[in-house]
């Protein structure tokens, strides 16, 4: 579509400027759900993107923690009985709980708010906890998280309501998460197999007006075109077919050519 075409041109003027908005969020939802890439915006105005840890891999880090102190709690058993011999088994048992207490609720809050901000399993995973701003979470936020774990393990410590609040959220935040302000990210920037992007494309401008939403969807789908096959691309540029007037291939390269203008128009 060019702007030398009038009979397009007066056909998309004529569609409703809501729904194009409407196809171009989608467009935004469709391109930033495909991967845990999420952008935050500082006070100062700063973009930061951090990668968010769904389910599985923080599935995977607490396993770890549980065997870690299985282990630990084994260990402090033995230890234990054979101390009740000298100090009594009321004493034993008492020191028991309380080693019990100290590595059930107290394990993670001394790890994660510390200088790495993760439990042993957590590193070993490669995730770590952070502020929603990606700054160090303090002491009393690693004590708020993790003491509403025992809410996130509800109803019998099956931890559905954790796992429910994690899929609904678009950070991946279980309940302590959200009362705390935190989130969990992966603390390397992991490697992703990149599929050839489209080829250089001559710019074209896009024929209306666009918001500061709709400039910001195609500068996302230009720049993580790489990252997805052919159909894929193609698929996503059909939530934008009210702005390029085609579907498949042809609304990718147009899109594309779109993109390249307002780069090089920023620029």
């Amino acid at each position: 579509m060019t702007l030398a075409d009038p009979l397009r041109l007066r056909k998309l003027r004529a569609f409703p400027r809501g729904l194009r908005a409407v196809s171009l969020t989608a467009l935004i939802a469709e391109t930033e759900k495909l991967d845990t890439l999420q952008s935050v915006e500082l006070a100062e105005g700063v973009e930061i993107r951090l990668r968010m840890a769904g389910p599985l891999p923080r599935a995977g880090a607490y396993l770890i923690d549980l065997l870690i102190r299985s282990a630990v709690m084994a260990v402090a058993g033995i230890a234990m009985a054979i101390a009740g011999v000298a100090i009594g088994g009321r004493i034993a048992s008492g020191l028991m709980l309380l080693v019990w207490f100290l590595l059930d609720w107290l394990y993670p809050v001394f790890f994660e708010c510390g200088k790495r901000g993760a439990t042993p399993g957590k590193r070993a995973v490669g995730l770590k906890v952070v502020q929603a701003t990606g700054s160090p979470i303090t002491v009393g936020q690693a004590v708020v998280r993790n003491f509403l774990r025992f809410i996130d393990g509800m109803p019998l410590f099956t931890y559905a309501f954790g796992m429910a609040s994690c899929l609904a959220t678009k950070r991946f935040q279980r309940l302590g998460d959200l009362a705390a302000g935190t989130v969990v990210i992966y603390s390397k920037t992991q490697a992703f197999p990149i599929t050839a992007a489209p080829p250089p494309i001559a710019p074209m401008p896009p024929p209306v007006g666009l918001s500061a939403d709709e400039v910001r969807a195609l500068s996302l789908f230009r720049e993580r075109a790489g990252l997805w096959s052919e159909g894929r691309r193609a698929e996503i540029a059909d939530q934008a077919a009210a702005l390029t007037g085609t579907t498949g291939p042809a609304g990718v390269t147009r899109l594309m050519a779109m993109a390249h203008w307002l780069q090089e128009k920023r620029d």
